[in-house]
């Protein structure tokens, strides 16, 4: 009867819980308590936590793991069986010259997300979640006052200060590349930008990116608060112009022009942003900008967000490389919205009759619209008639195409 037991036991899946695991399931609890209890994006905190407690259960046939033989660990791989034919469909020896031979795939064995997770790996998923963005974001705030243009640039700065600092504890420029584009707290663009220099880092990188995203309401409002004065925190802003629909069309179009010829890399981001934000204004497509805004962002956010907590398996993401990665994303996240509050302070005193509330610029990163919204909450806590919303969508949207920029300059220079 014991061993009828043991039997039963060793079908079960407790017998393949680890300490990893356990510790990761506390991980994924906090996460959805951010997300439940406190509201801090839940729809991305909610998908990422429930895929990170997937990823730490034994499970079957959602997601298959291997370490390599370079001794990274990956996950979403599948495999597939069958034979190699040449021209005439023959069969083949795999040293034949590989223009002349196909392969007949006779089985795929793999488990669900081995092939959801393609659309991340494959660099389908980032794009149109980009369609997405461009879909429901409107520009006009940053057309209207251009210089907060400045404000996301400035918000790159910490980019650069984490691809240092990651150069200077041992990381290859790929990999560092890869890391301190976390700084820009732009899902979509991490994972664009991992796949292609630092594939074996997507993991990490995209939890570190889509978490710091989330946690933007934590992060954020103190480094605002340490950098500004109340009196600052108070400034009220000119009411912006009213920017026409032609203006809008013409700044995508022109926008997407300029970007692609200079960094051609990050083609894909850049035009999918400004197709959604193009069928967003015409005002001829009306289903295919509710599609934008809704079903398709919808449907690849839980798709996105479950694949990226996937890859959060306890014996990859407790590693030593895993976690300085996930330092390294808060100092790189620290960075920028300091170096957009502390730019924001700069163009006051280069130009004291127009202020700029400093709490803007710490929008700069592109995590639209919650940093949008948290440099307007901060505001009306100083003030509760301040109103900055629309003024902080401008750097918020100037962040957006500042980081897709800064992704395409890494690609093109290190790739």
């Amino acid at each position: 009867m014991i061993q009828g037991l043991l039997d039963f036991l060793t079908m079960t899946g407790f017998a393949g819980i680890t300490w990893q695991m356990a510790v990761m399931w506390a991980v994924a609890g906090t996460l959805l308590y951010l997300a439940v209890a406190k509201g801090f994006e839940p729809l991305l905190l909610v998908p990422i936590a429930f895929g990170a407690l997937l990823a730490n259960l034994p499970t079957r046939g959602v997601i298959t793991a291997e370490t390599l033989p370079n001794g990274v660990y990956q996950t979403g791989t599948f495999k597939m069986e069958g034979t190699l034919q040449d021209n005439a469909g023959e069969a083949a020896q795999p040293e034949e010259a590989a223009d002349r031979l196909t392969m007949k795939v006779d089985r795929v064995e793999g488990g669900l997300y081995d092939f959801v997770s393609q659309g991340v790996k494959l660099e389908i998923f980032p794009p149109l979640i980009f369609l997405g963005v461009g879909a429901l974001t409107d520009f006009g705030p940053l057309i209207a006052a251009p210089r907060t243009f400045l404000l996301g640039a400035a918000a790159q700065f910490g980019l650069f200060v984490t691809f240092m600092g990651a150069l200077l504890l041992g990381f290859t420029s790929k990999e560092a590349a890869s890391i301190g584009i976390i700084g820009g707290a732009d899902g979509p663009t991490s994972i664009f930008l991992t796949n292609k220099l630092a594939p074996h880092l997507l993991g990490a990188v995209a939890v570190a990116a889509y978490s710091y995203m989330s946690l933007v309401p934590l992060i954020q409002p103190p480094i605002m608060r340490w950098l500004t004065t109340p009196a600052e925190r108070k400034i009220r802003m000119k009411s912006l112009r009213k920017v026409s629909r032609l203006e809008k069309l013409i700044f995508a179009l022109v926008v997407m022009v300029i970007c692609i010829l200079m960094v051609p890399d990050a083609s894909a981001l850049i035009a999918m942003l400004m197709l959604g934000n193009f069928l967003r204004e015409c005002g001829v497509t009306e289903r295919l900008v509710h599609a934008s805004q809704n079903e398709i962002i919808n449907v690849l956010t839980i798709f996105l967000g479950t694949s990226v907590g996937l890859t959060m398996a306890g014996e990859s993401f407790l590693a030593p490389a895993t976690l300085k990665i996930i330092v390294l994303g808060v100092v790189a996240f620290g960075c920028s919205t300091a170096a957009g509050v502390l730019f924001a302070k700069l163009m006051n005193k280069l130009s004291p009759k127009n202020p700029i509330n400093p709490l803007i610029g710490s929008a700069g990163v592109s995590a639209v619209p919650m940093a949008a919204r948290v440099s307007h909450n901060e505001g009306q806590r100083a003030d509760p008639q301040n109103y900055l919303l629309m003024h902080a969508m401008g750097p918020n949207v100037a962040g957006v195409i500042g980081t897709a920029v800064a992704a395409g300059y890494f690609i093109a220079t290190l790739k």
